[in-house]
């Protein structure tokens, strides 16, 4: 995905396109890249995001440069936001104007509850991923387990009779 990460980022970057929004990319694993990443919420590597700085999104799409430059021209651009109201459809301009009206206080509050949700949502998620590999693990080795006292049983010394049996009969049908 780098070469191709970085074709889109130079191509666009050194293009008319390059007015409209930035596309750059930040090593997560150095001094001066971490705490943007870590603000950013980045968890793993490659991680590519999208909007507004104040607020990006997860990209989902796919990772050739065919793909990459698609989801850029159509996405890459100035967005709707408190600076950008003109961008903005009435409902989502009502919605930011009130939001603005807020006191600062009451603002951050709200901010604060819904990042809380955020991270129980995913603290939930992640109890019970945990708890599913718990219970695959534990499948696993019940069939295992299962599989071993099948065979223990006289599984394979069956087989072996069968197969005399078949061969024993089919000597006979050449006869």
């Amino acid at each position: 995905m780098k070469p191709d990460w970085d074709k889109l980022m130079k191509n666009w970057n050194k293009s008319k396109r390059f007015a409209t929004g930035l596309i750059a990319d930040v090593d997560c694993t150095s001094d001066t890249g971490k705490p943007l990443c870590d603000r950013m919420g980045v968890k793993g590597f490659p991680s590519i995001k999208w909007g507004d700085p104040s607020a990006l999104e997860d990209y989902e799409g796919g990772r050739s440069y065919d793909e990459l430059k698609k989801f850029a021209f159509a996405n890459v651009k100035p967005l709707c936001g408190p600076s950008t109201l003109d961008l903005c459809d009435e409902e989502k301009k009502q919605e930011i104007i009130a939001l603005q009206a807020l006191p600062a206080e009451e603002l951050s509050a709200n901010i604060e509850e819904k990042q809380s949700a955020l991270k129980e949502t995913e603290s939930n998620f992640e109890a019970s991923v945990k708890k599913l590999q718990e219970q695959y693990e534990q499948l696993q080795k019940d069939k295992e387990a299962k599989v071993a006292e099948i065979k223990a049983s006289g599984l394979g010394l069956m087989l072996k009779v069968q197969a005399a049996a078949n061969k024993a009969s089919e000597k006979k049908d050449e006869l």
